[in-house]
């Protein structure tokens, strides 16, 4: 949706005012949750353990329930199917950690690699399409650098070197992302005040 649209429809103004209002909010609670995850996965990855399993199982679960937030507050106005494909990748992921966890690390890390790469590409898209509403940007680096980082996960689960600790890492750095977009988005509504 054009800007000039929405400058001559006060309903389309107000659903992407609210829109980026909820975005921003989701993109702040997604930074603390990747914070605290990485910090509990750090402490638990040298090894499988239920702990550890249950954090990775964990992980792509909240990005099914952010994708529920996300379609609530975004509107009907914008394309919604990349975040059906978001969450579908996620459940699957879920389910494929848990099973993949009975294999050992190199598993895990296949699958964690697997979605990294298919998440980061419709994070991508996601952030593309939405572009106009401004603090994008680091989500269409996010997306990139998912995708480059899911590739190296897969890469390390054949080598002697497998380890979860890239992994609370590379959620670290999308935490870092979402609360750089949700500062954007935050000056942007001050701004436009």
């Amino acid at each position: 949706m054009s800007s000039s649209t929405e400058a001559g429809n006060p309903v389309a103004a107000v659903e992407t005012s609210s829109g980026a209002k909820g975005l921003r909010n989701l993109y702040y609670v997604r930074f603390g949750f990747a914070i605290v995850w990485t910090g509990l996965l750090a402490l638990t990855a040298s090894t499988l353990t239920p702990v550890s399993v249950a954090l990775l199982v964990v992980y792509p679960l909240f990005d099914v329930a952010a994708a529920l937030v996300d379609l609530r507050s975004s509107g009907a106005t914008r394309s919604r199917a990349p975040l059906y494909v978001n969450m579908a990748l996620s459940l699957l992921t879920a389910a494929g950690v848990a099973v993949a966890a009975t294999s050992g690390i190199p598993d895990v890390l296949r699958v964690w690699g697997a979605w990294a790469i298919t998440a980061g590409i419709v994070q991508l898209i996601v952030a593309v399409l939405r572009h106009r509403l401004g603090g994008q940007w680091a989500m269409i680096l996010s997306g990139g650098l998912s995708a480059v980082a899911g590739a190296s996960f897969v890469l390390q689960a054949g080598g002697a070197s497998a380890s979860l600790t890239n992994v609370a890492g590379y959620a670290a750095v999308g935490g870092v992302f979402f609360l750089i977009s949700a500062i954007r988005l935050h000056l942007r509504a001050a701004k436009a005040r």
